[in-house]
């Protein structure tokens, strides 16, 4: 599991990569800063999609009340975030 520093003390099921937090009077060691890193650049293309869809397309709580209903607003934000990444690789090159 790749997780943040929020989950820092909690043992996952399966495989450890949670972020390493410092502590009061224990700062991170140089090793933990380089783990913490590499976790941070395998989760940072997930993280990017959520944060997009919840503060450009206000994707915060949902205010309609059935699940086929939120199907299809996440489905249309996805559409829209592919569009402008769409966009956005298209006036890379």
């Amino acid at each position: 599991m790749y997780r943040d520093k929020g989950y820092f003390g909690v043992e996952p099921r399966g495989f450890n990569a949670t972020m390493r937090r410092a502590s009061r009077d224990h700062p991170l060691s140089i090793w933990d800063r380089i783990r913490n890193t590499r976790i941070s650049r395998r989760r940072a293309s997930v993280e990017r999609v959520s944060t997009v869809l919840k503060r450009v397309f206000h994707g915060g709580p949902m205010l309609v009340t059935t699940v086929p209903r939120v199907r299809v607003k996440m489905v249309f934000a996805c559409l829209c975030f592919n569009l402008v990444q769409l966009g956005t690789l298209a006036a890379r090159s």
